[in-house]
């Protein structure tokens, strides 16, 4: 391939990302992600601005962050527990960051 034709040619598609905050209006999530990566990409987003390593949180307190940004506050916590960003013991005392 010459010169000229390396310059010309088109460049390489990466995938588009879509920024996560796509998916809020005025600090509010608008819908849950039905799509599995964006879901994960949400989730993901979701435990590092609402919870902190090393510190245990109640149900309630997990509940109260997750009502901040969505009302289906037990659907968001479900969804994380699956993930592994949130873990909780058998008895369901406590939540932990995870991953």
């Amino acid at each position: 391939m010459s010169t000229e034709q390396q310059t010309l040619a088109p460049p390489a598609r990466t995938p588009r990302t879509h920024p996560v905050e796509a998916l809020f209006s005025h600090g509010r999530l608008v819908a849950i992600p039905r799509k599995e990566a964006r879901r994960e990409q949400l989730l993901v987003h979701l435990a590092d601005t609402l919870f902190e390593r090393e510190r245990s949180y109640t149900e309630r307190e997990v509940n109260e962050a997750l009502l901040t940004v969505h009302e289906d506050c037990s659907a968001l916590r479900r969804y994380l527990v699956v993930a592994g960003l949130l873990v909780r013991p058998r008895d369901g005392s406590s939540y932990r960051r995870g991953r």
